[in-house]
C-alpha cells in the first residue's frame, strides 16, 4: 500500500492511499518509477484503492508530453512520487493539534485560514516506496529536471492566483528562474518583523547583489601605475643614485637563472684550482668552473702521493669502474632502457682491455656493468703473466657471467650498444704494435657503435680509436680531439694530498661524481 508521510511543527502523520484518495484528484503531481520507465507528470484523474493504481492525465514522460490522454501506475512501479501543486482548493481534512487554532492542516502539508486566505508554508511532499530512489551521476536526483518543463509553466500561473508560496529548500527553488526572486515570508515577534530560518540559511538575497553589474573600467581607473611604479623605484635607490641591492659601484644584473642564488656573500671565484705549471690546456664546468689540465708526471706523483696515504690501487680501481659504468649506464639509456619489462633489450657493451692498468679499471667498469643485468663482452689477450690487479679483477668478474674472450674473432659482428676502450696504456706505447691491439682497433672502428674511453693517453700519442667520449681520472690531461667530450670523475683524493703535490684544490663535482667538461 502506498503510504503518503507529512511533517508539520515537530510532529508526523501518515495517510494511506484510500483515505488520501479523494484528495490527490486535480493534483499535479511528479512519479518516478526508477531507471527503466523513467519519470511522468501529470495531474492525477483517478485512484483506484482496490488495485493500487493511480491515473494520470495529459502526462509528460521525461519531460516531453505523450502521445496518450492518460496512463496508470502501479504502487509497485512507483519509486518516488512528488505533489507538485494541489489544485482542489475544498479538499481538507480534520484539524490536527498545531500551534496555531486558526488553521487547518491540508493533505499538502500547508496549513490554510478558515477564512479562505492562500495556503502558507506549504512545500512538495514526497510519497517514498520500500525502496530509495536511485540518483543520476553527480548525486542529484532526476525527478527536478523532468519537472520544471512541465510544473514550471503551471506552477507561475498557479502560485500568482492562488498565493502558492514556495520554500528556498524544496524542489520549487531548484526550478526557480534565472531572474525569478523568491518571495520573503514575514512573520511577527516582539513587534517586528522576523526573517525566516530557512531565508537566512537558503535565501537569495545574494541575487539582489549579482543583478549590480561590476564596473571595470571604473575600478582600472583607480589605479595609477605611474604613482605606484614611481613609488617603488625611488624606494629602491639610495640619494647617490645607485642601487640599494649590493655595493654603489657594482653592477646588480636585471635577472637571475632558476638555479643562481641573488643573495651572495662575497663574489664567485671561478678559478679555485691552480697547479704548479700550467698544462697546455684547460677546461671549464657548466656552472663556469675552471679546470686546468695537469701532466702525466704530475698526475703519476698525485697518484703516488694518494697510495701512501691509503687509497691504495685496489680503491681507486673501485672508484674507477663504479663511477665508469654509472657514466655508461647514463649513456645506454639509464631508466629508459634498464627497467625490469625491457629483459628482451638488454644493452650489449664490448669492453676491449689491455693486460695494464688501465686494463684492470676497464674489467672493474665491466663487473657493475654486469651486475645492472648489462650484456658484457670482455676482450683481453692471453699473457702468461699478467698484473695481480688483473688476475683479481678477473676472478671477481667471471662471477658475474659475463662472457671473456681473448680472440677478435669471438667479437660480435653485428654492431653493439657501447664499445669501451681500455687498450692503451699512458707509459707501455709499444703495445699498439702488436697484433692482437690492431685487431681490436679495427674492429672497433668498424662496428660503428660509439666508443667511450676510460684514462685516454695524453694528446702526444695518437689514438687507434676514435672516441666519441672520455673519461678522465682526478684532474684531466691534455687530450686530443679524438678524445671526444671530455668527463671527469671523483676517485676519492682528498683536499691535502692535492696540496702535497703543490695544487690548490677545490672540488668542481658538487653534488656528482661524474661531470662533464669543456674546452676553453
Amino acid at each position: 500500500m502506498i503510504c503518503f508521510y507529512q511533517t508539520y511543527a515537530g510532529s508526523s502523520s501518515v495517510f494511506d492511499l484510500n483515505r488520501m484518495a479523494s484528495d490527490w484528484i486535480g493534483s499535479l503531481v511528479s512519479v518516478h518509477c526508477g531507471a527503466t520507465l523513467g519519470v511522468y507528470q501529470g495531474e492525477v484523474s483517478s485512484v483506484d484503492q482496490t488495485s493500487q493504481t493511480i491515473s494520470l492525465r495529459h502526462p509528460f514522460h521525461n519531460g516531453v508530453k505523450c502521445t496518450v490522454p492518460e496512463v496508470t501506475f502501479s504502487a509497485m512501479d512507483i519509486k518516488d512520487l512528488k505533489i507538485l501543486e494541489i489544485r482542489k482548493s475544498s479538499a481538507e481534512v480534520p484539524r490536527q493539534n498545531g500551534p496555531d487554532s486558526n488553521s487547518t492542516l491540508t493533505p499538502h502539508g500547508g496549513r490554510k485560514d478558515k477564512g479562505g486566505g492562500a495556503l502558507v508554508n506549504s512545500a512538495p511532499v514526497t510519497v517514498p516506496n520500500k525502496t530509495e530512489p536511485k540518483l543520476q551521476e553527480g548525486g542529484v536526483s532526476p525527478v527536478p529536471h523532468y519537472s520544471k518543463s512541465y510544473g514550471e509553466r503551471h506552477m507561475d500561473v498557479a502560485g500568482q492566483s492562488k498565493g502558492f508560496r514556495r520554500r528556498h529548500n524544496s524542489w520549487s527553488s531548484s526550478c526557480k528562474g534565472p531572474n525569478q526572486a523568491t518571495p520573503k515570508k514575514n512573520g511577527l515577534k516582539n513587534g517586528g518583523h522576523m526573517k525566516n530560518k530557512d531565508d537566512e540559511c537558503f535565501g537569495d538575497g545574494i541575487d539582489d547583489v549579482l543583478d549590480e553589474d561590476f564596473d571595470f573600467e571604473g575600478n582600472l581607473a583607480l589605479f595609477d601605475k605611474a604613482a605606484v611604479f614611481s613609488q617603488i623605484d625611488s624606494s629602491e635607490r639610495r640619494g647617490n643614485g645607485a642601487r640599494s641591492r649590493g655595493t654603489p659601484g657594482e653592477q646588480t644584473p636585471s635577472r637571475y637563472r632558476h638555479d643562481e642564488n641573488i643573495l651572495e656573500a662575497k663574489p664567485v671565484v671561478y678559478r679555485q684550482i691552480t697547479v704548479p705549471q700550467n698544462g697546455t690546456k684547460e677546461y671549464s664546468t657548466d656552472s663556469g668552473l675552471v679546470v686546468p689540465s695537469i701532466s702525466f708526471e704530475l698526475h703519476k706523483r698525485l697518484l703516488a702521493a694518494a697510495e701512501s696515504h691509503g687509497l691504495s690501487l685496489e680503491r681507486r680501481l673501485e672508484m674507477t669502474g663504479v663511477c665508469a659504468s654509472q657514466m655508461a649506464l647514463t649513456l645506454l639509456g639509464g631508466p629508459n632502457r634498464l627497467t625490469p619489462k625491457n629483459v628482451h633489450q638488454r644493452p650489449t657493451v664490448a669492453l676491449l682491455c689491455g693486460p695494464h692498468v688501465q686494463g684492470a679499471q676497464g674489467i672493474s667498469c665491466g663487473r657493475h656493468l654486469a651486475n645492472h643485468e648489462v650484456e658484457v663482452i670482455l676482450f683481453l689477450p692471453n699473457f702468461v703473466k699478467m698484473l695481480e690487479a688483473i688476475t683479481s679483477e678477473l676472478a671477481l668478474f667471471g662471477k658475474t657471467g659475463g662472457k671473456l674472450v681473448s680472440n677478435v674473432k669471438d667479437l660480435p659482428e653485428t654492431p653493439v650498444d657501447l664499445v669501451i676502450n681500455c687498450l692503451d696504456s699512458h707509459e707501455n706505447g709499444f703495445l699498439r704494435d702488436q697484433p692482437w691491439y690492431k685487431a681490436a682497433a679495427d674492429w672497433a672502428n668498424q662496428n660503428r657503435a660509439p666508443v667511450l674511453s676510460i684514462d685516454p693517453p695524453v694528446s702526444g700519442q695518437a689514438h687507434a680509436v676514435e672516441a666519441k667520449w672520455s673519461l678522465s681520472l682526478g684532474l684531466p690531461l691534455p687530450l686530443s680531439e679524438g678524445a671526444g667530450r671530455v668527463y671527469l670523475c671523483d676517485i676519492g683524493i682528498p683536499r691535502q694530498v692535492f696540496q702535497e703535490v703543490g695544487i690548490k684544490y677545490h672540488s668542481p663535482f658538487g653534488c656528482k661524481f661524474v661531470i662533464p667538461l669543456h674546452s676553453e
